[in-house]
């Protein structure tokens, strides 16, 4: 029984391929049946003799291989009829292909719409925030002053000193890194990048346009 199934696989392993077997390959092919290398060799002397497939010898290696006589071999007719059927599975896959993109592309629109819980929690949080600008508008239109003026002086006397207090500490860093780059024969670029450190401009801020916001607010105040 266990020959007749060896032989069975053997075969359809053989022409299901179509390619040169050695007896290795296919008690490699069929290892999960714990079938030994010696198994598989009678297995395939047996085809052999019988008929069903032949073998070359290199050496004291033996490759089988499917007899080539029991392949039908397509006509001209019969290739171009078959290169038709190729050509419209093809055109068949690339159909599929566009309609699975296009349910694929409709399943992420979906995915990224709100859900009506979202939507409700959404329009709740934009009334409170509507409402809250309402109330502050109505104080600006009764003239109702949100920030004290002694609040208000403390505010831009303390803004004052920090501009003051960056400008003097960019001018003191200037004057030392000047003394330091002075005669040195490195790449000014490299040795700040080697250091880290940073300019102003390098994180994108500038002293000038906070100086600019304290003139325009001491304008306003003259106004």
């Amino acid at each position: 029984m266990m020959e007749f199934v060896v032989f069975s696989m053997q075969l359809a392993d053989m022409y299901g391929q179509n390619r040169p077997l050695n007896s290795q390959n296919v008690a490699d092919a069929l290892q999960k049946y714990n079938l030994k290398k010696t198994a598989v060799q009678k297995a395939l002397d047996a085809l052999a003799d019988s008929g069903q497939i032949s073998f070359k010898e290199y050496g004291k290696q033996k490759i089988y291989l499917a007899r080539q006589d029991q392949f039908k071999i397509p006509n001209g007719q019969e290739l171009d009829q078959m290169k038709e059927e190729n050509s419209k599975l093809q055109e068949e896959l690339q159909v599929q292909k566009k309609a699975i993109n296009e349910v694929e592309t409709e399943i992420r629109a979906l995915q990224s719409n709100l859900t009506l819980e979202e939507i409700l929690a959404k329009e709740a949080k934009l009334h409170i925030e509507v409402h809250e600008m309402e109330e502050k508008l109505k104080k600006l239109h009764g003239g109702v002053v949100l920030v004290k003026p002694e609040d208000k002086k403390v505010i831009e006397e303390t803004y004052s000193e920090k501009i003051n207090q960056w400008r003097k500490r960019k001018r003191m860093f200037k004057d030392l890194w000047d003394a330091i780059t002075e005669n040195s024969p490195k790449d000014l670029k490299e040795f700040k990048e080697e250091l880290g450190i940073e300019y102003d401009e390098d994180v994108g801020v500038g002293l000038q346009s906070y100086c600019e916001l304290l003139n325009l607010s001491k304008k306003r105040r003259m106004a």
